[in-house]
């Protein structure tokens, strides 16, 4: 045994670990990616920044078409709001399936 004293973290790990040996069904540890999975998720992503990226140049395009009109730029921003957080969620939806094995619908190949 170690006779310095442990931080917190050190003992918080330690217990993380003994509690994921006596029972690895309920292991706080995430899973380890295959390397398929992991260029799969890499994809997703790219796919991802790539719509988002062109959303982006659509939504500036559209803000200086309504050239300070607020009626318009409320629409478009509001649109470019939901948008944007329709696409961040189905990324991360698609994420977790490749995480839990379905790729079904995952990686469009």
């Amino acid at each position: 045994m170690d006779d310095r004293l442990k931080s917190a973290y050190e003992l918080a790990m330690e217990k993380l670990n003994r509690k994921d040996r006596e029972s690895p069904s309920e292991s706080t540890a995430p899973e380890k990616l295959t390397a398929r999975q992991k260029g799969k998720i890499a994809k997703i992503r790219r796919e991802a920044q790539a719509k988002l990226a062109e959303r982006e140049i659509l939504f500036k395009s559209e803000q200086r078409t309504a050239r300070g009109d607020p009626g318009k730029l409320e629409k478009i921003e509001e649109a470019y709001r939901r948008e944007r957080e329709h696409l961040l969620s189905r990324l991360e939806e698609r994420i977790k399936e490749v995480r839990q094995g379905s790729t079904r619908t995952a990686v469009r190949e």
